[in-house]
């Protein structure tokens, strides 16, 4: 989904709602064509930028345009400017893919913009653009988003089909409310892979907090790994039908982790906000190069999205105007919450910690949620300290950094 961040900051909170469109027959073959046009004009303009190592928006708009709508038949000018500018952030964003030409598939998701498509809210239909002229499509959602695009600005969207149903998900803009000092501490919530997620009162998600049919960590477990081999026994296999029940089962493992993640982070911000607290998670940002897991366990490591339930939690918590902050995970399942006495002796096994010093004894997971509620609150304090200029300090570090010089010395 591409949002303009600047836009977005500076207005509210940027965020997705998805709708589902209803087409006929010639509408669907028209936007199927449009879906292919815009993908194969941005696989021409990656080409050139690859080739020619033109990757800034404008120099690639002035290498691409004129290029783009002379080799691809169809191709409109506000959507030749489009492909410019996904292929100059594809590259932009995955700084690898400068090593060879990035891939656009030709089915892939395709972004509208204000110029390419239109809305027309009580007749629940959405103008959108293709080669064959502009196609008015009726809509239809969960009640929520569709009250959502009536009451707030709508951004870009992203034209999808999935399965034969065509999807557009659209960007809007939710006001951003102040955030609420944590009077009451923070919630710490440690991460981790055989307990997903344990909070500093000492829930265990998922578990008996979140409703749903995942009801343990041990479930979630038992149904990956049963994915994992299926997946494997298919791809073995390599038969036409293994290839149809592959493609069935395609997702099915990502959208029950996406759902698993949703629930742990809206429970946290939840709890949070009814403590009157803000909410505490270990910056895990690098710990796959960190960590060092056996080899029969790097598969479990390196499949579990510790970024996506942040993501989750940061902007769910932004949204409810609930303190967010991320700590320093270094030693915090070590670290006694008690006297301070950080050893690796208190970790006598994986799950059981027992300070050798004052002789405090619990889960491991548990204490770590506590060291992380701990240092949120010390590090909320350290970035808003007060001082006699009345800024905050992190605010008060920026402003006084000395400007650039212009010449050399």
């Amino acid at each position: 989904m591409a949002i303009r961040r600047s836009a977005a900051k500076r207005q509210g909170l940027p965020t997705v709602v998805q709708l589902r469109l209803a087409p006929t027959s010639a509408q669907a073959d028209a936007l199927a064509t449009a879906v292919q046009v815009c993908n194969q004009a941005a696989a021409y303009i990656s080409r050139l930028a690859w080739q020619q190592r033109t990757f800034p928006v404008l120099d690639l708009h002035r290498l691409a345009y004129h290029q783009a709508r002379a080799h691809v038949g169809g191709l409109g000018a506000q959507a030749a400017v489009r492909a410019i500018a996904r292929v100059a952030g594809a590259y932009a964003n995955r700084r690898a893919s400068r090593k060879r030409a990035h891939i656009f598939r030709p089915h892939g998701a395709v972004p509208y913009d204000a110029r390419l498509m239109s809305w027309n809210r009580d007749a629940r239909t959405v103008s959108l653009w293709t080669p064959a002229g502009r196609m008015h499509v009726s809509y239809t959602g969960r009640e929520e988003d569709l009250k959502a695009l009536d009451t707030l600005p709508i951004g870009e969207a992203d034209l999808i089909c999935r399965k034969g149903v065509w999807l557009l998900q659209v960007t809007v803009t939710v006001p951003k409310p102040a955030v609420r000092e944590p009077v009451s501490g923070f919630l710490g919530v440690d991460q981790g892979v055989v307990n997903l997620a344990v909070t500093s009162d000492g829930a265990v998600l998922p578990g008996p907090a979140l409703p749903g049919p995942i009801h343990g960590n041990g479930h979630v477990g038992a149904l990956r790994e049963r994915r994992y081999r299926q997946r494997r026994r298919l791809q073995k296999k390599g038969t036409s039908a293994a290839r149809r029940v592959l493609r069935r089962l395609s997702g099915r493992e990502h959208r029950m982790m996406t759902d698993v993640n949703h629930q742990i982070s809206k429970y946290a911000v939840r709890e949070a906000e009814r403590t009157g607290r803000g909410v505490a998670l270990e910056d895990l940002q690098g710990i796959r190069s960190r960590v060092r897991a056996h080899r029969l366990q790097r598969r479990t490591l390196h499949s579990w999205a510790f970024a996506q339930q942040i993501a989750f939690t940061r902007y769910k918590a932004a949204r409810a105007g609930i303190a967010f902050t991320l700590v320093d995970p270094a030693y915090t399942s070590q670290a006694c919450p008690e006297c301070g006495w950080t050893s690796r002796a208190n970790r006598p096994a994986r799950g059981r910690f027992a300070c050798i010093r004052c002789g405090l004894a619990g889960h491991a997971d548990h204490t770590a949620a506590r060291n992380i509620a701990q240092r949120g609150v010390a590090g909320w304090a350290a970035v808003n300290q007060p001082h006699a200029t009345g800024l905050p300090s992190a605010r008060r570090a920026r402003e006084s950094k000395p400007p650039a010089s212009a010449g050399g010395s």
